[in-house]
């Protein structure tokens, strides 16, 4: 894989995601206690042997910064590695990056001078396990120009995607966006399911830079690559299906893009069940992040009734303190404190986050840094909690910035 370079886009600005990207770029979000939610793709690249890798910021970019630099020094320039974050610098007009398809094209030069013959562009946002080796494979066997990855899933819930229509020589023919007719094009590895794209896709490199080239000079383009570079693109191209293999290891092929609020909590539910979907404890595919020095979780009081310092079905991250407090199916990221006779329960608080003595606190997730009063009730009256100023997702998760 010394041949192939990494594009990591994360420069949105993740609007679907505020309050939590405020002060931070979405894939610095802080995501299942320990991790930021980029350290997942990066975690692949790092698995896969992929070991040059531009990582494209724009909006309030120096938390993600900070966190590449202190977490991610791990490769070396004397092997030609690198994990190399790069701000827009304008380096081919004046307005920052205009869409995924610009961000690359504004970065020409920088793929020109690492020579790459193969560029694999990744998405910062999306929570997943696969080797990126494996589809290399997969495009070099297919004489592939570009490869885009899909996951199966059932035709009930393709209004959620970008399906894409595959020949019988796995080549995709067609898109088809968001279809809500209840039909959709089923999948040429799997009749029962649907191929949905998973916003991966793998270039040859000259390939690549012309069809970068090609869309900055479109006017009406949104200059994104699945709206327009890939769509302009088919029938000119041989641009093939490869079908997800999971690394997760589980039935269930795992896949979340975590834009939205109620994506991003249900993807850290994932990890508090029973049997976590997502699975955070398989050696044979670690996922890395930046480990900040704290001391080990601690738990107070453990005496007959309510105060009893206790967590059940709980990610309880270094540096936590559960003082008298009961948490049930929730995750406390680094640094949490969780005081006397306190009851968190599916619910999600990020660094540093202080609850106040006898508050209750449901379907909830706590913003960094926030200080909870004591005796406060959150998630319990979503007209209280409107009322109180704190935000509600479409799903009714209160968010407390």
């Amino acid at each position: 894989m010394e041949h192939v370079l990494a594009i990591l886009l994360a420069g949105g600005a993740g609007e679907r995601l505020y309050p939590l990207t405020r002060d931070t770029a979405k894939p610095s979000v802080p995501f299942g206690g320990a991790y930021r939610i980029i350290d997942f793709a990066l975690s692949n690249c790092i698995n896969s042997n992929v070991r040059r890798i531009f990582i494209l910021t724009q909006y309030k970019s120096l938390d993600l910064i900070r966190h590449v630099r202190d977490g991610w020094n791990i490769l070396s320039p004397e092997l030609g590695e690198f994990i190399e974050v790069i701000p827009p610098m304008k380096n081919v007009h004046e307005d920052w990056y205009k869409g995924t398809a610009d961000a690359v094209f504004q970065n020409f030069q920088n793929i020109v001078v690492e020579a790459p013959d193969h560029v694999l562009i990744l998405s910062g946002d999306h929570i997943y396990k696969m080797n990126y080796h494996e589809m290399l494979d997969w495009h070099s066997r297919q004489n592939a120009d570009i490869t885009i990855a899909t996951i199966q899933v059932p035709p009930s819930e393709a209004e959620r995607f970008g399906v894409a229509e595959i020949a019988e020589d796995y080549r995709i023919v067609g898109f088809e966006e968001k279809p809500r007719h209840g039909n959709p094009k089923r999948s040429r590895f799997d009749s029962s399911m649907v191929s949905a794209s998973m916003g991966i896709y793998l270039f040859n490199t000259s390939v690549l830079l012309e069809a970068v080239r090609g869309d900055a000079q479109c006017l009406g383009s949104s200059h994104d690559f699945g709206r327009d570079v890939i769509p302009h693109n088919l029938d000119k191209l041989r641009v093939v299906a490869y079908d997800f293999r999971d690394m997760n290891a589980k039935q269930v092929r795992y896949w979340r893009d975590v834009g939205t609020l109620d994506a991003y909590y249900e993807a850290n539910m994932d990890l508090v069940s029973v049997v976590p979907e997502f699975n955070l404890y398989d050696h044979r595919w670690p996922i890395r992040t930046n480990v900040i020095q704290n001391p080990p979780a601690k738990f107070v009081f453990a005496q007959e009734g309510r105060r009893m310092g206790v967590a059940v079905d709980s990610i309880v991250s270094a540096g936590c303190i559960v003082s008298g407090g009961r948490v049930m199916h929730s995750i406390l990221s680094p640094g949490v404190r969780v005081n006397s006779y306190c009851e968190i329960e599916y619910s999600i608080l990020m660094p540093g986050v202080n609850i106040g003595r006898e508050s209750r606190i449901r379907r909830t997730i706590i913003n960094t840094g926030v200080n909870v009063p004591p005796v406060s009730i959150i998630g319990f009256d979503l007209d209280a909690d409107r009322a109180a100023g704190y935000q509600i997702s479409e799903g009714g998760i209160v968010v407390v910035a």
